[in-house]
């Protein structure tokens, strides 16, 4: 840990940071923690990552009374955590409880406060036996949260477990505070499919109520109903913390060539694709991605992580193939008009929040109920799957082409209408982080009364 041994003036607000080992939490965890210490320069944040992790992003700048802590790896590499998701949630939620109160044991000074990933119960457990409030960080959307809290629902209208590809479509409206949703939309376990994953996320949800506070990385304004909901049935208080968004950072010089060919392309005639930092689609659905953006004759940039050069040379030259790139300043730049998205919810912050529509390609987890979101709920993107359920439903090259032709045209009456949505929810969604905004009397409320807790 560095600045471990620095100590800290009696009654100082230590607040000790635990999330899920992955960047999509991660990444949020850590942008509320800067965002704390923005609003209150004297508290003092212990941010845990394992020691693959603090390898990974240790060398991030960060502020100064943000420090880093670490505890042994669950599994030996992200190869390994992909290969066997089963394995790792396993892992992830009997493995870290006894290193992270070890740790606890030895900070200077005291921790006041913990806030800890929602998937990872122990850490609430950890702190009501130690009497430090704790708070539990939903790093997905509202309505993702209602669905895992209602998820007895499902099985009181016989729908648990189910068959996702004879009753996928059939949609319910039985879930607080969500409008009619898909099934196929809800989530992936709901089929009964590695059904120990589910069996953790559900006594993940047990231990909510058990928390003093949580947040959800979400705004109110765009999800009132469903926030209202969980308000309604929760005792704690509720902050909705959206969008967490990164601050932009000097960035590498392949970062720096990247945004140099943006430069040199007109305003909003770029697709940006990008499916993540996890999870993949198949080798031959990339296969088809490729050879339809050649087809479309669109611009494009394509971060592809692996097979850079073979996907460059299917594409063509009307854009980029990279295996990475700073996407928060990439979308937030007047070149791109358009993100092929796999609706990761921290990809969805960071588009809403640049102002750009979506062609929705969801993978797995919640990235389902993100497109419905998007697409029926907020009006900003189109469906690439329309109405197919099956995961391994491949999407030929012609039928992307003529999609993604439609999309990036600036004077489709439909692309326009999206456009305009977009560039409304973009409005919203800054509304929120400024003064008198939903998120800032949020995050302001959690800290007057953490402060009011240790004063107590």
């Amino acid at each position: 840990m560095d600045s471990a041994t620095i100590r800290q003036p009696n009654g100082v607000c230590h607040i000790v940071a635990m999330p899920h080992p992955g960047r999509g939490h991660i990444n949020p965890m850590m942008n509320l923690c800067n965002l704390l210490v923005s609003q209150k320069s004297d508290i003092l944040i212990t941010f845990v990552l394992t020691e693959e992790w603090l390898g990974l992003i240790g060398s991030q700048a960060k502020p100064d009374n943000i420090r880093f802590a670490t505890i042994p790896n669950v599994v030996p590499s992200e190869k390994e955590r992909a290969a066997d998701m089963v394995a790792f949630f396993e892992a992830v939620m009997t493995k870290m409880e006894v290193p992270f109160e070890q740790l606890l044991e030895v900070l200077e000074p005291p921790p006041s406060a913990i806030v800890a990933d929602t998937f990872l119960p122990w850490a609430v457990a950890v702190g009501n036996r130690r009497n430090i409030s704790s708070a539990s960080f939903w790093p997905m959307t509202g309505s993702h949260f209602s669905v895992f809290q209602h998820f007895h629902l499902f099985q009181q209208n016989g729908h648990f477990p189910i068959d996702l590809l004879e009753k996928g479509n059939e949609r319910v409206d039985y879930i607080p505070g969500v409008s009619s949703i898909r099934l196929a939309d809800t989530t992936n376990f709901i089929d009964g499919s590695q059904s120990k994953i589910l069996d953790n996320i559900l006594k993940a949800f047990s231990w909510v109520p058990k928390a003093q506070y949580l947040f959800v990385t979400s705004i109110y304004e765009l999800e009132t109903q469903v926030i209202d909901a969980i308000r309604s049935e929760l005792s704690q208080p509720v902050y909705t913390i959206g969008p967490l968004l990164p601050s932009f950072k000097a960035i590498s010089p392949t970062g720096t060539n990247h945004l140099q060919w943006l430069d040199s392309q007109p305003c909003s005639s770029v697709l940006y694709i990008s499916m993540g930092s996890f999870l993949s689609v198949s080798s031959a659905q990339m296969d088809e991605i490729a050879v339809g953006l050649r087809k479309s004759g669109v611009r494009f940039f394509w971060v592809a992580r692996t097979e850079t050069n073979r996907l460059q040379e299917v594409c063509g030259d009307m854009g980029l193939v990279v295996p990475w790139c700073d996407q928060f300043r990439v979308l937030c730049h007047s070149s791109v008009g358009g993100y092929w998205s796999h609706c990761g919810w921290n990809s969805v912050r960071e588009c809403v929040f640049g102002g750009v529509p979506f062609l929705t390609f969801p993978i797995t987890f919640d990235q389902g109920t993100n497109s419905k979101v998007v697409v029926e709920d907020w009006k900003i993107g189109w469906r690439v799957k329309s109405t197919e359920v099956k995961i391994d439903h491949l999407v030929t090259s012609e039928e992307i082409a003529v999609l993604v032709k439609k999309f990036m045209d600036l004077e489709d009456d439909e692309g326009k209408e999206l456009r305009r949505r977009t560039s409304q929810l973009q409005q919203i969604w800054k509304g929120a982080i400024a003064e008198g905004g939903s998120t800032k009397t949020d995050i302001n409320a959690f800290i007057r009364d953490i402060s009011q807790s240790l004063e107590g």
